[in-house]
């Protein structure tokens, strides 16, 4: 047991917020965990899709995932973890490709030679890197094209990034874009194989385990309960209130987009709030299809095509077999202020739907089972160059309040493995 036991209140019950309370308890604390929503997991929440249990927003395992595997292991159930050879497939100017191989680059028709051989250059250059701070300094889209030449930049990813981030797409960070490119490109059985994993049961038998290991350890989860107010006294947290009523507390970490943050903490200094605001997020509208029978063979599709306004469809079920006949996830990014964003969920998804028949000239409307959509405002923090000094440090100003969101996660990926890395790093600064 510590000295002196303090009491912490975590906010937001994602994995980063699970994680987080986990460390705590572990080190000997009180901790009460609050979250808004009415179950806990955020982006990796599951909910009733027509009789199946399913994630809100898709999730995948990588080779490279080491430190869910240490989780999942501590948890006691690393044989919930599933590998699935898996393909990846490239729909270009009305015809879907194979991708994601050597093969399938050998025989892409859109692209010469020397334009393949620029392209394997990157992923080996990107595959080798460990310390991604020069990158960090350099703009993504000027860093491919140097790299790749604007033919297969404006083939492979110009529509990627516009259909993605819009009029943010030239202010990106590149080691943002390698770490993806990295990822991917370790995740394989052998050169000619990408293997991902998943869990068998969907996130929800993760987050049900961590749940449960903080309930053990004497912590307490309160959903539909967001901490309205954290208050302050001589520059230190003093209490937060919730549901109106003004709680005494040692700590506040906060695992909520921090956007929220100056809203919750009035007497934060106008500085940190500053750095705050300059972080800006890309909203995320995903539309989940249950179709009666596979759409592709691919678990990933990226599309370049002028006619489909959607960066790419994931089709889940194939990579976790166990999921349903076929899962499909088509993912809408824009800016909450982009006039489509406006238009109710069934306008997007009767605009997947209506894409479905170019993937697949087979696919019949009778075919779609179920449909839904979800939206989130913070899908997707927008990374520019330089972001590594631009993030705000753990520690605020303010004694005893620690903060972190998705955004910390970076350069690497958005992912369960990496708010563990990061919840473990803000439980340490939260105890420091």
């Amino acid at each position: 047991m510590p000295a002196t036991r303090r009491r912490y209140a975590v906010l937001g019950a994602g994995p980063m917020g699970l994680m987080t309370a986990i460390e705590l308890l572990k080190a000997g604390h009180e901790v009460d965990l609050y979250e808004r929503d009415d179950r806990i997991g955020g982006m990796s929440a599951s909910f009733d899709f027509d009789g199946l249990r399913i994630e809100r927003y898709y999730h995948f395992v990588c080779r490279t995932d080491e430190a869910l595997f240490d989780l999942l292991d501590e948890m006691g159930i690393a044989d919930k973890l599933k590998w699935t050879d898996t393909a990846m497939g490239l729909y270009c100017d009305g015809r879907l490709y194979p991708w994601g191989t050597p093969g399938a680059l050998l025989r892409f028709d859109k692209l010469g030679w020397i334009d393949k051989l620029r392209y394997v250059l990157l992923v080996l250059k990107t595959k080798g890197t460990r310390d991604w701070r020069a990158l960090d300094r350099l703009e993504a889209t000027a860093w491919l094209k140097k790299w790749l030449g604007m033919r297969c930049y404006e083939v492979l990813w110009e529509p990627l990034f516009r259909l993605k981030f819009h009029q943010h797409m030239d202010r990106l960070s590149a080691a943002w874009l390698g770490t993806r490119i990295r990822r991917i490109a370790l995740s394989r059985r052998n050169p000619l194989q990408e293997t991902l994993g998943f869990i068998e049961g969907g996130s929800e038998t993760l987050l049900e385990r961590m749940r449960e290991a903080i309930l053990s350890r004497g912590g307490r989860i309160h959903l539909q309960a967001g901490i309205e107010r954290v208050d302050t006294q001589a520059g230190r947290v003093n209490s937060i209130r919730v549901r109106g009523e003004d709680i005494p507390v040692d700590g506040v970490v906060t695992t909520a987009p921090i956007p929220y943050l100056p809203q919750l903490v009035p007497d934060l200094p106008a500085d940190f709030v500053a750095r705050i605001r300059a972080i800006e997020n890309i909203p995320v509208v995903c539309v989940v299809l249950k179709l009666s029978q596979q759409l592709t063979g691919n678990f990933w599709l990226n599309i370049c095509d002028p006619s489909i306004e959607i960066p790419g469809v994931v089709e889940y079920s194939n990579l976790n077999p166990g999921s349903g006949p076929a899962i499909v996830y088509a993912p809408f990014y824009m800016p909450k202020d982009h006039p489509r964003y406006a238009r109710d969920n069934a306008a997007f998804i009767e605009e997947v739907i209506g894409y479905l028949g170019k993937l697949n000239p087979a696919f019949t409307r009778d075919w779609v089972l179920a449909t839904h959509c979800h939206r989130y405002e913070y899908a997707q923090t927008v990374c520019p160059p330089g972001f590594y000094a631009m993030l705000p440090p753990m520690q605020t100003p303010i004694a005893g309040l620690c903060v972190a969101d998705t955004a910390y996660h970076y350069p690497e990926d958005r992912s369960i493995c990496e708010s563990v890395k990061v919840a473990k790093a803000l439980a340490r600064a939260a105890l420091a």
